[in-house]
């Protein structure tokens, strides 16, 4: 039997950037319907998008849909949702600031999923 396939996407965008939020989002979620597993790893101002309120307030276009509801599809999906901790402290933000169901992880635990990922994407 075949192993399942990793992807590990990376977002680096945070909210001053919304054009570039959504997008790590659809494909996970779209690689996690096609039986994937799937993280998102949140650094530098990535972090942001996951602060309890701001992903509502989001939107790629205008008349588009939040940034939330492509959060909320991912998640649906079971891709994991994983934030550096050096990067909430750039951003201000405690783990209780953001949406349920983030993990943090440091470094080492970062680096052990992007070996073992089939592919990394960054954003």
């Amino acid at each position: 039997m075949e192993d399942t396939r990793k992807i590990l996407y990376v977002q680096t965008h945070g909210e001053d950037e919304p054009s570039k939020a959504a997008t790590p989002f659809y494909l996970a979620t779209a690689a996690a319907a096609m039986d994937m597993e799937v993280a998102i790893y949140f650094t530098m101002h990535g972090p942001t998008l996951l602060r309890k309120g701001t992903a509502e307030t989001l939107t790629v276009k205008e008349g588009g849909a939040s940034v939330a509801k492509f959060i909320t599809m991912a998640q649906d999906m079971g891709v994991e949702l994983l934030v550096c901790q050096p990067s909430l402290d750039l951003n201000d933000l405690q783990m209780e600031d953001l949406i349920d169901g983030v993990q943090m992880i440091g470094g080492a635990a970062f680096n052990d999923l992007a070996i073992e990922a089939d592919a990394v994407i960054s954003f």
